[in-house]
């Protein structure tokens, strides 16, 4: 019997895990931010002394994992597992920084909602007694993405408005099952949604609807309210996206005005820095959490957050075959106290 299991889609842990530490490495622009004095390390070359990109992001996520464990007063050969992700084509990033740190590795893939994803599934680890120490961590690269999924940075193609900006950053959680720190005690897993957004320039509105679904489904599981949260936060809808989740959320009965905001406004000044609806990719909601809101909440300015990662599940071959773009959002609970 799932004994931990509310309603359709949460799971309440019994031996909520603690994040006992966290760590972040963002790229120049991400360091021009609002949020620049919360990041452990500030890139002033975005490709970190590698020769490409891809191996640029690679070092960032290797080199995050090391710091996060550090602050945790911990060793690599601590980390029973590493659950990490990240944009590009087999996990490329991710799995050259595998086989350098050598802990064991289960690779994930849920777009940009991969911080919730580790995060959840790490935390299934730990509260069933699978493991007492592991790391959750994301990362994505302004560059690597672009020549992936859109165009070659050479063209120098005009973007729309509703496009978003590709964090450049890492950022890794450590999970333990006993320490001092925010404890998650509720996870919510997403279901696909998608409601025929084929724009690859507004990912924002076709992740948007799968956000609304997780965050009401949340609601309803557990009977938590907006008010029960000191911060609702997606991960990367950014400005058109987070209009059109309120709304949605607003026309079900919830009021989520006074707590949401999404990653994706909190790290760029978007008139200032040109990123025009804001930011988005894997490294967005990771180092908006494991930097600005992880560090608020051991300063008590925030106590109970729910992080709704959300990501747009397309790929080059779907785009150029003209499908729509699915999305999927994960939320995951974090309080200071239980």
């Amino acid at each position: 019997m799932a004994i931990k299991k509310l309603g359709k889609q949460t799971v309440q842990f019994k031996n909520p895990p603690t994040i006992i530490s966290t760590a972040t490495i963002v790229g120049p622009k991400e360091g021009e931010g609002p949020l620049r004095s919360y990041f452990d390390r500030i890139l002033t070359d975005d490709l970190y002394g590698e020769n490409s990109w891809e191996l640029a992001e690679s070092k960032m996520l290797r080199e995050t994992v090391k710091a996060a464990i550090e602050k945790g007063d911990k060793k690599i050969s601590d980390m029973e597992y590493m659950l990490a992700g990240d944009l590009l084509n087999q996990l490329m990033s991710t799995s050259f920084a595998a086989r350098d740190l050598g802990i064991p590795f289960l690779g994930i893939y849920g777009a940009c909602s991969n911080m919730a994803e580790s995060l959840s599934l790490g935390s299934m680890l730990i509260d069933g007694e699978y493991a007492d120490y592991l790391v959750a961590v994301t990362s994505s690269h302004y560059s690597s993405a672009e020549r992936q999924y859109r165009f070659p940075l050479e063209l120098g193609n005009q973007r729309s408005l509703s496009a978003q900006w590709t964090v450049t950053g890492s950022g890794a959680a450590i999970l333990a099952s006993k320490g001092k720190g925010p404890k998650i005690t509720h996870i919510t897993t997403g279901k696909v949604i998608d409601l025929g957004i084929k724009d690859v320039n507004n990912m924002g509105a076709a992740m948007a609807p799968a956000a609304v679904d997780t965050i009401v489904t949340h609601f309803k599981d557990t009977g938590f309210k907006p008010e029960d949260y000191d911060l609702i936060v997606t991960g990367d809808l950014a400005s058109v996206g987070k209009e059109i989740a309120q709304d949605m959320i607003g026309d079900v009965g919830y009021d989520m005005s006074k707590v949401y905001n999404d990653c994706g406004l909190l790290i760029f000044d978007n008139e200032k820095q040109d990123t025009h609806a804001g930011g988005s990719g894997c490294g967005c909601s990771a180092t908006v959490f494991c930097g600005y809101i992880y560090k608020e909440m051991k300063k008590r300015n925030l106590n109970k957050v729910l992080l709704v990662s959300t990501g747009a599940l397309l790929s080059t071959t779907s785009s150029q075959q003209g499908q729509s773009i699915p999305g999927i959002a994960h939320a995951v609970r974090i309080v200071n106290d239980v």
